[in-house]
């Protein structure tokens, strides 16, 4: 398979169909009726709010925005924007204050410390409105983000659930336009707004267009990084992802514990027999 010949189409009304329905069995199953989301106004977390609402019922999903002080003005508006839409309940919840306890000590020139600080700073908010509200933390992130490393370990990265998790970028889109995202948030450049003039392909280096179908080809089929390179990928591009994923495969995996009973918890012990799952 050549590189032009990728196709990551998705069918957006059976993928809405699945996804809504995860929700809904993953928040009952662990006894929960209710959901938590961060709403940054980015069309993955737009996206994920719409399914809860769906699956879930507008009354239960509470949308929580956390602006920091650099945040673009339009991140608040664009999330209200999914509000309205969907009538989610809402909470505005700033984080500068808490963060710039921490950020303050750090160089600007630092800004993936800085950036990673306010990524956790908002899942203690979320988490703490979990408890609140009584709702499940259902998390935004999609593939590409997750395959590439691009999260913030205890950040972003930390949820419940995580129904994008299988979507590459590149398919997160079609899913929000069947759903009814607004055009502003999907024809926006994403970003995590975690610094001024931030943006995900300018921070990665490369687009999610070029991404995705080499992710597709290494993790869908299974294919080598000589093969990707037969199909028309630079093999600098692919070294580089390889590595990536390579490297941070850690942050997709609960911590490794080391092995010293002969039933150990994410080896031997991964459920009770009688649970049934």
């Amino acid at each position: 398979m050549k590189q032009d010949e990728i196709n990551l189409e998705i069918n957006p009304a059976l993928a809405r169909k699945i996804l809504t329905g995860f929700i809904r069995s993953e928040t009952s199953r662990v006894g929960f009726e209710r959901a938590v989301v961060g709403l940054s106004g980015g069309v993955d977390s737009s996206l994920t709010c719409a399914l809860a609402a769906e699956a879930l019922g507008p009354e239960n999903v509470m949308a929580v925005r956390m602006p920091y002080t650099t945040s673009s003005p339009d991140s608040l508006e664009h999330a209200g924007l999914v509000i309205e839409m969907t009538g989610v309940q809402e909470v505005t919840l700033p984080i500068s204050e808490a963060a710039d306890a921490l950020i303050g000590a750090i160089p600007e020139d630092q800004q993936v410390r800085r950036g990673n600080i306010m990524a956790r700073m908002r899942m203690i908010v979320l988490y703490d409105q979990s408890a609140e509200f009584h709702g499940l933390v259902i998390g935004t992130g999609n593939k590409t983000e997750k395959l590439l490393g691009y999260t913030t370990q205890f950040g972003d990265a930390a949820s419940a659930i995580s129904p994008l998790g299988d979507l590459y970028k590149t398919q997160v889109r079609p899913l929000a336009v069947e759903m009814g995202v607004p055009e502003v948030i999907l024809e926006k450049p994403p970003s995590a707004d975690l610094w001024i003039g931030q943006t995900d392909e300018g921070e990665l280096g490369f687009t999610y267009e070029e991404v995705d179908k080499l992710l597709y080809l290494l993790v869908d089929r299974r294919h080598s990084p000589d093969d990707c390179v037969d199909a028309g990928f630079d093999r600098g591009f692919v070294e580089n992802v390889s590595e990536l994923m390579r490297r941070n495969h850690f942050k997709r995996v609960m911590p490794p514990i080391a092995k010293l009973s002969n039933r150990t918890i994410g080896y031997d012990f991964l459920y009770m027999r009688d649970w049934g799952t």
